[in-house]
């Protein structure tokens, strides 16, 4: 059967270009590599020209996506090797000035615990701009100058984002924008145990089906937009349609024959009446917001700030 992107609900590039394929190798336009550091995965992705971008349904661009299954359990050892590793990768996307100004930007509705990520990692990041002429000698050369921003919703100011955005940007000049969202994951494995990012921006809803303008250096007039997003949701069609693949394929028979299609509209028989287009969330996911915020915020400080990168991350 041929795959469909259509059928794909996903943020996340390494989803994309797995299922495409059922695995990375050999994907057209794509470029891969894999790397493990202590039970932390490591895969980076390159969707180098038009044919990667179709073959994955992202733009062209690089992608890296930090996977932990232990971060769905409180271990704050493990959270600290994270974020060391998400502050290295971050900060070999940006490529920063010593002198570089950036504007932090946390995407998502804060009285959503699904979506407050973006808003919980501002609260968290080291903000300097308004303090740069007041730094002590000693630490200039160690503190960046930040600025964040949690601009909220469509739906709360009535503004679209990427509007509050340019308005900020034009108004800041930042050198570099790092917007912080939550995500939509194919697999429901993935809710908050992998962290994506990419330099190609971010398009705010895509994955729930809500889709927004893009917040990307071509829109902003900046030269560096990197988004870092953790998926905290999981559209309950897919989950359903797994479920299904795994009975047809324990069962065999005809139901292993059975078409997608068919399979699809069964499981829409089922949704659509009362629930719909259902997203899914752990029971925990006020903890692992809280975690996970955390734990962003501080590869984020890591990897803007010289200073702080010899500290303990997490306080």
């Amino acid at each position: 059967m041929a795959f469909d992107l259509s059928d794909l609900r996903t943020d996340l590039t390494l989803e994309a270009a797995t299922i495409a394929r059922q695995g990375l190798a050999g994907l057209p336009g794509v470029e891969t590599q894999e790397e493990e550091r202590h039970g932390i995965g490591v895969y980076r992705v390159r969707v180098v020209d038009e044919a990667g971008r179709r073959a994955t349904g992202k733009a062209i661009g690089r992608y890296v996506t930090i996977e932990a299954a232990g971060l769905l359990r409180p271990d704050r050892a493990l959270q600290e090797r994270v974020a060391r590793v998400l502050a290295a990768e971050l900060g070999a996307l940006l490529s920063l000035a010593p002198d570089a100004h950036v504007l932090v930007v946390g995407l998502g509705n804060s009285n959503a615990t699904p979506d407050a990520l973006g808003p919980r990692v501002v609260d968290q990041v080291l903000v300097t701009r308004h303090l740069r002429r007041r730094t002590p000698r000693d630490l200039a050369g160690g503190l960046r100058t930040v600025s964040a921003v949690a601009p909220g919703v469509l739906g709360q100011t009535g503004i679209e984002t990427s509007d509050l955005i340019t308005g900020i940007v034009r108004q800041v000049r930042p050198d570099a924008v790092i917007a912080v969202d939550a995500l939509a994951a194919r697999g429901i494995g993935r809710i908050c145990s992998s962290i994506q990012l990419a330099d190609t921006g971010i398009q705010p809803g895509s994955g729930v089906g809500s889709h927004r303008a893009g917040i990307t250096k071509e829109t902003l007039g900046v030269a560096q937009v990197v988004a870092v997003g953790i998926p905290t949701v999981v559209h309950a069609m897919t989950i359903a349609m797994d479920t299904v693949d795994l009975v047809a394929e324990r069962v065999g028979g005809p139901l292993r024959d059975l078409p997608v299609e068919v399979k699809r509209r069964i499981v829409e028989d089922v949704l659509s009446p009362t629930v719909g287009d259902l997203m899914v969330t752990p029971k925990e996911i006020d903890e692992l917001i809280a975690d996970m915020a955390r734990l962003v915020a501080a590869g984020i400080n890591a990897a803007l700030h010289p200073a702080v990168a010899d500290r303990p991350f997490l306080l």
